[in-house]
């Protein structure tokens, strides 16, 4: 989390996800078209791990909807009515609410009523 989304940020948050998720050569990256993830440099790093950019269209929400729907899901669910006493109160709710609620323990519809954790699961067991 940051006070803006610059390109290091973002940087930061791929190199996290990269070393947490291990990802093959191959995977699809997709994001939508902020400078940040168009900078040379951020592209840069997705190729130097083998990983493909993909971008939503100009004004076109829908190619990234499952990432949409997750930051409604999170403003509805936790920031729209917290009030924050500091950022480092905001980090860990945050992180809660990602690591603890939404992966672990929230069904998705979309996922046939499991968690993305146990759907996962399901997906490397098949």
């Amino acid at each position: 989390m940051g006070d803006r989304m610059h390109q290091d940020l973002t940087s930061a948050a791929l190199t996290m996800a990269i070393a947490r998720r291990r990802p093959g050569r191959g995977v699809i990256h997709h994001s939508d078209r902020g400078s940040q993830y168009a900078s040379q440099s951020y592209r840069d790093q997705l190729a130097s791990h083998g990983l493909v950019s993909s971008m939503s269209r100009v004004a076109m929400p829908y190619d990234n909807a499952v990432v949409e729907s997750f930051f409604s899901s999170l403003k509805n669910e936790l920031t729209h009515h917290e009030q924050f006493e500091t950022i480092d109160v905001a980090r860990v709710k945050v992180f809660d609410y990602i690591e603890v609620f939404y992966n672990r323990q929230r069904k998705h519809e979309s996922l046939g009523y499991r968690s993305p954790t146990q759907f996962e699961s399901a997906m490397k067991c098949a």
